[in-house]
């Protein structure tokens, strides 16, 4: 009996495995969040684990959580092949997006306030 269920195990194991990879699936880490805020006064700004972001690692998953709390702002996005407006003028709630960054130097800004609503980080 023991040998048995052992044998089913291994069987059920194999065929998860398979059914994964054919539903191009992987078993990779999930992506780690970086968490943007912007409003509801003239704030915006970027956090991972309750710290500033000021630093990225180029090629890894990031889930991006925009909390977007005025309608009068917006989260643009921009750096090496990314131009994106992440949340517009209008829109307040929460979206979210997988990027995967390249090397270079990243900005984020409020567009229709960015002299004072703007900030920057590096992705090496």
């Amino acid at each position: 009996m023991r040998r048995t269920t052992r044998t089913w195990s291994l069987l059920l194991g194999a065929v998860a495995a398979a059914a994964l990879a054919a539903a191009g699936g992987s078993l990779a880490a999930p992506a780690k969040t970086v968490n943007g805020t912007v409003g509801p006064g003239f704030t915006i700004g970027l956090t991972m684990q309750g710290k500033k972001v000021t630093r990225l690692k180029a090629g890894t998953a990031y889930r991006f959580v925009i909390s977007d709390r005025s309608s009068i702002h917006d989260f643009h996005l921009s750096g090496p092949g990314i131009n994106r407006v992440l949340t517009g003028v209008g829109f307040t709630g929460t979206k979210s997006f997988v990027l995967r960054l390249r090397k270079g130097t990243y900005r984020f800004v409020c567009d229709p306030h960015s002299d004072v609503m703007h900030g920057r980080f590096a992705v090496s």
